[in-house]
């Protein structure tokens, strides 16, 4: 079945190939954004896969839905429109809204019209989201959100926003979290652009200047935030964009090279990247299971995380030695020199997004320690 799948897949990015819309970007998932591109494959039932038939989904499996996203990762496809939507708020919303939430967001979600961002990390606050500063306070029914989010992909282009706030300062720091989904174009919340290297406004700033909110924004219960997050977190680091990220590079080095005389080194290197790329693939394939068997997978979605992301920016060096060439961002888009530039441009950001490798290893750490 999955290898069907995988033909569909592939014959639909032949034809987006031939469009023009399907350009083999590095980091695709987090910059390729083309809402038309979301659209067309939801109705192909190709987002919200894993979601219920009940909720617009396609009530299919995460392995499968994984081979669609492996497959649209490696041709460099623009996904980041709806990527946060499905990866890790739909779920969300599945596992913890009320029935109201689930029949307002998810068909939308999986019809391609309804994008999120993350609104979990501050300035001062990345990977220790116990600290968060962020307050929700109680107003009449609902809520009064203050605080300053850092790091939201997408929140000048994306509809809403699953926001990690404070609503307890006298509880335990990890009791006191909760989550309130959180519209992006209420005029009380400001958007502050955050430019990669490359220029690029992916990322943002997020200023909450006493936004109001009904009683039905707060997700799952007051309090449960924090192990709504970790949930999140499993889904986030242990898919194949934390380690594909890159991959249109390799594809585009092995394109430059059968043009060229090809020596000994220059194979082993290129074998040398395939033999890992397939070994964390592997790893991943297991997180992907043990989430479809219903069992947690935080310490494996952490390993997979920290060997991915080092693998990507890794590749980044291997290929400079494999094939010299100047990198150069203002010379023809697509070409291997800019391909190059655009990987070297946004390499500083594979270990930090989703958590540092240094808290990852922690997490590693603990895990293996509880497990001994």
């Amino acid at each position: 079945m999955t290898q069907q799948l995988r033909r569909e897949v592939r014959a639909f990015l032949d034809e987006e190939r031939a469009a023009g819309t399907v350009l083999g970007r590095p980091d695709s998932w987090l910059t390729g954004w083309d809402p038309a591109f979301t659209r067309r494959l939801a109705a192909r039932g190709w987002v919200g896969m894993a979601l219920p038939r009940e909720y617009g989904g396609g009530g299919r499996g995460n392995l499968e839905r994984y081979v669609v996203i492996e497959e649209l990762l490696a041709a460099g496809a623009p996904v980041s429109a709806h990527w946060v939507a499905d990866r890790q708020a739909g779920p969300s919303i599945l596992r913890h809204g009320t029935e109201e939430q689930r029949r307002r967001f998810l068909p939308r979600i999986a019809a391609g019209q309804c994008f999120f961002s993350i609104g979990m990390s501050e300035q001062n606050s990345g990977s220790d989201l116990a600290s968060v500063q962020t307050r929700a306070e109680r107003a009449g029914d609902g809520w009064r959100l203050s605080g300053t989010k850092m790091w939201t992909g997408g929140a000048h282009v994306n509809d809403y926003a699953i926001v990690l706030a404070r609503t307890d300062a006298d509880e335990d720091p990890h009791a006191g979290l909760s989550q309130f989904i959180v519209d992006l174009r209420d005029p009380h919340l400001r958007v502050e652009p955050v430019r990669l290297l490359s220029g690029e406004h992916t990322f943002n700033r997020v200023h909450l200047d006493d936004v109001e909110l009904g009683a039905d924004a707060l997700l799952g219960r007051p309090g449960d935030g924090w192990q709504q997050v970790t949930g999140e977190l499993a889904l986030e680091r242990s898919g194949p964009e934390r380690f594909l990220s890159t991959l249109p590079l390799l594809t585009a080095l092995v394109g430059q090279l059968r043009r060229t005389a090809c020596g000994p080194d220059q194979h082993a290197g290129v074998g040398r990247l395939t033999a890992r790329l397939a070994s964390i693939r592997q790893l991943s394939l297991g997180v992907a299971a043990a989430l479809e068997a219903g069992r947690p997978a935080d310490v494996q979605a952490a390993l997979v995380k920290d060997l991915g992301t080092r693998f990507e920016g890794e590749l980044v060096d291997e290929v400079r030695r494999i094939l010299p060439v100047t990198a150069r961002f203002d010379t023809t888009r697509g070409t291997f020199p800019e391909l190059l530039a655009t990987a070297i441009l946004h390499a500083p950001g594979y270990t930090l997004r989703g958590g540092t490798n240094e808290i990852l290893r922690g997490i590693i750490t603990r895990g293996l320690e509880l497990s001994s």
